[in-house]
């Protein structure tokens, strides 16, 4: 009885482990100091953006699981608070979702957002920065962070976002980076 019970509990694990993708979680993102792989995706306005229109500024680019749920509207309501901020240190808030430009519209009325939203719904642009999961058999973007500076390389990745602090993470994060870069 003792090993069926324990072999229940391997298999349960092991299937967790598949479930959600551990063994190769977030290997292939961009790492700190590497060149922000360059897109073009729609925003909610239904215009192309490309990454490269916001050469000579600092980006948050972030990627979010869905428009409209809980995590990410506390996480897109904070970063909008601290906007002024973001603004003051020379960056803009960038956010990646696999929902359609429709849908980032709705959101950023319902939720009075100005800052552009993407729609990444063929997932290329999630999967090129290595933050797609699958829920339910259904794939969205990860909540993963890459804060991208003025030249567009990579200084700091968040696998890691907890939504209800990131925004105060990120910019704490910019001015460490920017006093860094201003004493050299």
């Amino acid at each position: 009885m003792k090993l069926l019970s324990k072999t229940c509990v391997a298999i349960a694990v092991l299937a967790i482990v598949s479930a959600i993708g551990f063994s190769a979680a977030a290997s292939n993102a961009p790492t700190v100091g590497t060149a922000a792989p360059d897109f073009t995706l729609n925003s909610q306005e239904n215009k192309a953006v490309s990454l490269h229109d916001f050469k000579g500024k600092w980006v948050v680019l972030y990627f979010y699981p869905k428009d409209f749920t809980t995590g990410c509207t506390v996480e897109a309501h904070n970063f909008q608070r601290d906007l002024a901020q973001y603004e003051q240190k020379n960056a803009v808030i960038v956010g990646v979702s696999v929902q359609d430009e429709d849908s980032h519209q709705k959101f950023c009325t319902k939720e009075g957002l100005s800052f552009k939203l993407l729609a990444d719904t063929k997932q290329e642009v999630s999967t090129e920065y290595d933050s797609v999961m699958t829920y339910n058999d259904a794939k969205f973007s990860a909540r993963h962070t890459f804060l991208i500076d003025p030249q567009g390389k990579v200084q700091k990745v968040w696998l890691e976002v907890k939504p209800d602090k990131h925004s105060e993470e990120v910019l704490a994060a910019l001015s460490q980076l920017q006093g860094a870069t201003s004493s050299k």
